[in-house]
């Protein structure tokens, strides 16, 4: 039996990388997708050392052709998609409502709103014609409840889990899941640029998020439930936001 097919998206580093390391672990041939072709290619020989096939491709999330072009290349070169992490965003830059740029909340939408349902609409064509796949789409806690200074990052992840809710009504019938995870604070280059955002600023919102467990999550250790959404075991789940949080959204 040939194995199955994992495409990650923002694969270069953090949640991205160390997820696309877990599925190869499970067996997966990778694709990963990316921006960022040196931290890009990082990863996929990190992929590499655990015996399976990957490719990469460069891609901007917002740009239809682009997310095309890296749909098709991953049939044409392995066959099916069974598994698609939806995984690419960015963070905003922290500011009350009323200061958000607007090219500032276009940046934050095109890559986490319009990529993700832009990733959703390519690939559930492949998985319709197949008959079978599984979506994973990264959301946040700022999907479920709000982030002080963060109202275009939380506009965009509460409609990454309408899209996903969406996605999962209409094609559970066709053999098709859609399910979102929503971490909380991980400790990744990502969050790693937002504490250096507040210390260059000044800047620091009334509200900073306080890990109940007193720390962020590992990368890995969302990976783990990506890996777990991404097998069997998950089989009866759709639609559904997964809280990755350490207790954060109690």
């Amino acid at each position: 039996m040939s194995k199955k097919t994992a495409v990650i998206t923002g694969a270069g580093g953090g949640i991205g990388r160390a997820s696309a390391i877990k599925l190869a672990e499970d067996g997966f041939n990778l694709v990963i997708v990316d921006f960022n072709e040196t931290i890009a290619n990082e990863t996929l020989d990190l992929v590499k050392e655990k015996g399976v096939e990957a490719i990469f491709i460069k891609a901007d999330v917002s740009n239809a052709d682009d997310v095309n072009h890296y749909v098709q290349k991953a049939v044409d070169t392995f066959g099916t998609i069974d598994v698609f992490f939806n995984n690419a965003g960015v963070v905003q830059k922290f500011s009350m409502f009323t200061d958000i740029e607007e090219s500032e909340f276009d940046r934050v939408m095109n890559i986490n709103t319009k990529g993700v349902f832009l990733g959703m609409k390519a690939v559930l064509k492949v998985m319709e014609q197949q008959g079978h796949g599984h979506i994973i789409n990264t959301a946040s806690t700022a999907g479920v409840r709000s982030e002080h200074s963060a109202a275009a990052y939380s506009a965009s992840k509460h409609a990454v889990v309408g899209l996903t809710k969406g996605a999962a009504l209409e094609y559970v019938s066709k053999g098709i899941r859609v399910n979102a995870i929503c971490p909380g604070g991980v400790a990744t280059p990502l969050t790693k640029g937002v504490e250096e955002q507040m210390k260059t600023t000044g800047y620091v919102p009334a509200e900073i998020s306080v890990m109940r467990m007193g720390r962020y999550s590992e990368p890995q250790e969302i990976a783990n439930v990506v890996s777990f959404l991404a097998s069997d075991a998950s089989s009866y789940m759709t639609g559904t936001t997964v809280m990755v949080d350490g207790g954060l959204t109690l």
